[in-house]
């Protein structure tokens, strides 16, 4: 059987855990900062406080301890929020085995760093520090330095995942054997996964749609209709592409699951939080008020804008939706200016992004 260790016991990693629970082959454990959602999983195989209604397998098992957690496992899925990647992984890093493959599926870029997680963690995991940590050993004695690291991602709603609903999301590494092996550890009758070897569109894509997906929901909560969401949609998507491209990604990938088809659903769909702090905003209310009635819930598009417009800046990309969002989130526009200064911009040619 499978070892894999999964960090992160919100509403994605509790899902995760249980396609790869429900298949019967791995043996899963679930870390959890909260000691009551470990107490719920374990006793009454359901996460009450993040997915709630959703029976967890018995071969998933959850722990507040890290080491325990992390012993021993072949596969690391982080599904941790963004901003707490770097200091868990500098926690993590003595105890991951040494030929573990490391997975990300959080879906966001560091403020600070504006690095992908994929890159906080190789940072993190490959750093001169940790060189010279007691780390674990592989068979010639040598510690290891070159963990394959993937970023998981796609149009995938915990809550139809964790119910069975067929799914399609993919895996992005440079690494082969990471790609096969993932592909095949998670793939069952509901869940789908494709391989990508543009690990930064795969992960830039993930992380911006979550922006235009506030977006999309403030046209929502301002009462807006169709012509507008399709228009936001799209501007959104030509955007993010943009991005994408100066940084090394490519274009197709903004095509596939973790691009156009990520974009759609959190767009659109009901189960978004992203998407449901818009339709708050659109309404009328403030962000801090907003966060405090999430209990607990993460949306990384907050998060996320501020990292966008200075990635965005350092690369010289244009991103008026990603601008403007900003400036509703941290400098308290109001939706309706920035629909309006939007729509008054000068006129652009569309074939030219």
């Amino acid at each position: 059987m499978s070892e894999i260790a999964i960090i992160g016991a919100g509403a994605w990693g509790t899902g995760l855990a249980i396609v790869l629970g429900r298949k019967g082959s791995h043996r899963v454990r679930l870390w959890a900062y909260e000691t009551d959602v470990c107490q719920s999983i374990n006793q009454k195989r359901i996460n009450e406080k993040f997915l709630a209604g959703c029976q967890i397998p018995e071969s998933v098992t959850a722990n507040n301890d890290l080491p325990s957690v992390l012993m021993k496992a072949e596969i690391v899925v982080s599904v941790m929020p963004s901003q707490h990647c770097r200091s868990l992984f500098e926690k993590m890093r003595t105890h991951i085995a040494p030929e573990a493959m490391i997975v990300s599926a959080t879906k966001g870029i560091e403020e600070g760093s504006l690095q992908r997680m994929s890159e906080v963690i190789r940072q993190v995991l490959h750093s001169e520090e940790t060189a010279g940590a007691t780390l674990p050993a592989n068979a010639a004695g040598t510690r290891r330095l070159n963990f394959p690291i993937g970023a998981l991602s796609g149009p995938s709603f915990a809550q139809e995942v964790a119910r069975g609903d067929p799914t399609a999301i993919t895996i992005a590494s440079q690494d082969e054997k990471l790609l096969r092996t993932i592909q095949q550890t998670f793939s069952d009758a509901a869940f789908r996964v494709y391989t990508n070897s543009d690990i930064i569109g795969v992960e830039l894509g993930g992380s911006l749609k979550n922006i235009i997906a506030i977006a999309a929901g403030i046209c929502d909560g301002l009462g807006l209709g169709h012509n507008s969401i399709a228009a936001l949609i799209t501007r959104g998507l030509a955007e993010m592409t943009r991005l994408v491209v100066a940084c090394g990604g490519r274009s197709e990938t903004m095509a596939g699951l973790a691009g156009l088809g990520d974009l759609v659903l959190t767009c659109t769909g009901g189960l978004s939080r992203n998407r449901s702090v818009g339709v708050e905003l659109g309404r009328g209310k403030k962000l801090p008020e907003i966060i405090q009635g999430m209990h607990g819930m993460v949306a990384e598009g907050v998060f996320t804008t501020t990292a966008a417009v200075g990635l965005a800046h350092a690369r010289g990309v244009e991103m008026p939706i990603t601008e403007q969002m900003h400036a509703i989130l941290h400098h308290g526009k109001s939706p309706k200016d920035a629909i309006q200064e939007l729509m008054k911009r000068t006129g652009k040619s569309e074939t030219g992004m």
